[in-house]
């Protein structure tokens, strides 16, 4: 199955974007800007009341950046142009006009991470568990830092970004404020996200997207600190530690 980012409008007005990539659900450039651009198209519809990101299959949730772009970074300003690709899908959501939800059915990685946090509420299975990788690839979560930070305080994030090769369970992200429900199984993540859509899409609207700009005061300058940020991790990338790491992957 090719790479895809699909949308999709229910009759209530719940969109629904949906993305998959070959390698454990990664993203490649092409993916993080399709998903930008559903965002962006579904925040301007007025069909549409409420955002659920998912992505498809039934393991990883995302396993972060292309390793495979990620290699093919030669510049500064081509690493600087790949990681804002995680920066304005995470811009797009924060500016959205829809509450977006997040489902998190299997195991979320370094960028994964960042999506999860990014999202207003985010529901999973006991199955999502995290880790913030970036530092064993010879740079760190720079990028998804704030709003990974955002959602499970300065503590928290600090032993993600550090403690990068051990996996967090989901009912240690829910403990933290990532996750805001876990559920045993996809069946009840999904027989819950139903339910709890239909009392949000029977809401207020006009409440919803105050509220959605109560929830993100304060971040009215993300635009230049993640751009701040992805300039960091394009110049990281092109290290020898990173390059190494990289290659270490490649030959595993």
């Amino acid at each position: 199955m090719d790479a895809f980012v699909k949308k999709s409008i229910s009759e209530n007005g719940l969109g629904t974007i949906e993305f998959f990539t070959p390698a454990q659900n990664s993203l490649p450039a092409t993916i993080l800007n399709q998903l930008v651009i559903a965002i962006n198209e579904f925040s301007e519809d007025s069909t549409v009341k409420l955002i659920l990101i998912k992505s498809e299959g039934e393991r990883a949730f995302c396993a972060g950046a292309s390793f495979t772009e990620l290699g093919q970074i030669k510049n500064e300003t081509d690493g600087h142009s790949f990681f804002m690709g995680f920066a304005n899908v995470i811009n797009s959501i924060r500016t959205s006009k829809k509450i977006v939800l997040g489902r998190v059915h299997g195991k979320a990685v370094g960028g994964g991470v960042g999506l999860a946090a990014a999202c207003d509420y985010t529901l999973a299975t006991k199955h999502a568990s995290i880790r913030l990788s970036e530092l064993a690839v010879g740079i760190g979560p720079f990028v998804i830092g704030p709003a990974v930070e955002r959602k499970i305080g300065f503590s928290a994030f600090s032993q993600l970004a550090l403690n990068a090769t051990e996996w967090q369970t989901a009912n240690w992200a829910q403990a933290k404020g990532l996750f805001h429900e876990v559920f045993e199984t996809t069946v009840q993540l999904d027989d819950y996200i139903s339910y709890f859509s239909e009392i949000l899409l029977s809401s207020s609207q006009e409440a919803l997207y105050s509220l959605k700009k109560v929830f993100w005061e304060g971040t009215e300058h993300w635009g230049k600190l993640l751009s701040d940020r992805a300039a960091i991790s394009g110049k990281l990338i092109l290290s020898d530690d990173a390059q190494n790491a990289l290659a270490g992957f490649k030959s595993a």
